[in-house]
């Protein structure tokens, strides 16, 4: 399959994941649902990966890995991702999702040292800017509720979906250390997705919440879109891509993906942004947009000089 079309694929089936969780919410307890989204799509990895003759076991300095990826990315990130949307419009925690861009050099420079750009500075600036404008009514509001005796769930929410994003991005920082000990994507998905699984499983028992099996037609239907969809083809492009194309190109899709879910929460939502709303969002991507291409730039120059200096030893 070629690049764009992977791209396409990842793309599209992202930005609608986000509406697609709104399908899951309100029968069961959010940490359930993400159980039966997870252990649907770890079971199909390991049966992909069995029929293909692989063997699935895999040593504990690589087992590890994936369990700490496995609570960073698909435990923690999903449980408070599917209840931020309990109280956000979906298209709201994907915008908020395409800051992972700059937790990404903020978490290297926390955990390696590594310096962060100037421009990537700027574009943070900028992105904040837009968070401000996006959100500062709704957050406002919510914070007068509270004042008044209400509970604010709009401010839990918004607090919810940033520690997804956290979340997500420690997860993200973890796939290199996993894949130092196996190449085989497919199957370090698997275990990473069933760590995950398992993890939120010991929670929502230890809190006694209910396993219940909802009855209706648009729950299942999201659950198998997620778990077959959002979980293995998306995953399994997006990877693809990364050796194919590089990071730099590939994680563009978290630029298109918020666009989707916008238009996707307009049309089944019923979400109508105000014009503020609207130049908050335009502000986020764009500063999105900018550090991606700055930080391609950086990296086209840095290898240029790399050439360049390889050619004079020659």
């Amino acid at each position: 399959m070629s690049s764009p079309l992977l791209f396409i694929i990842a793309c599209l089936i992202w930005g609608s994941t986000f509406w697609a969780i709104t399908l899951q919410l309100g029968d069961v307890a959010p940490a359930v649902s993400v159980v039966y989204r997870f252990g649907l799509a770890s079971a199909t990895l390991f049966a992909w990966c069995a029929l293909r003759g692989d063997t699935l076991r895999l040593p504990w300095r690589a087992q590890k890995w994936m369990l700490l990826q496995g609570l960073a990315s698909f435990a923690l990130s999903y449980v408070c991702t599917y209840s931020s949307e309990q109280y956000l419009v979906s298209a709201l925690v994907s915008v908020l999702f395409a800051l992972m861009v700059f937790w990404t050099p903020l978490l290297n420079r926390i955990a390696f040292g590594t310096p962060i750009t100037w421009s990537t500075c700027c574009a943070a600036f900028v992105a904040i800017c837009g968070i401000v404008l996006l959100f500062y009514q709704s957050i406002g509001a919510a914070l007068h509720d509270i004042l008044g005796g209400g509970k604010g769930h709009f401010l839990l929410g918004f607090i919810l979906a940033l520690v997804a994003t956290i979340s997500s991005t420690a997860g993200n920082a973890l796939v290199m250390k996993v894949r130092e000990h196996s190449g085989n994507v497919m199957l370090t998905m698997a275990w990473t997705m069933l760590w995950g699984t398992l993890m939120v499983a010991a929670w929502a028992i230890a809190t006694g919440q209910s396993w219940q099996l909802p009855t209706r037609p648009s729950y299942w239907m999201g659950l198998v879109y997620l778990a077959i969809f959002g979980s293995v083809i998306a995953f399994s492009a997006y990877f693809t891509l990364i050796a194919r194309i590089g990071t730099q190109k590939t994680v563009y899709i978290g630029v298109v993906t918020p666009v989707i879910s916008v238009l996707l929460s307009v049309q089944f939502e019923h979400y109508r942004p105000a014009p503020i709303e609207w130049v908050g969002m335009l502000l986020c991507l764009s500063s999105v947009a900018w550090a991606l291409t700055s930080g391609a730039r950086k990296t086209a120059a840095v290898a240029s000089i790399s050439t360049t200096s390889s050619a004079k030893a020659t």
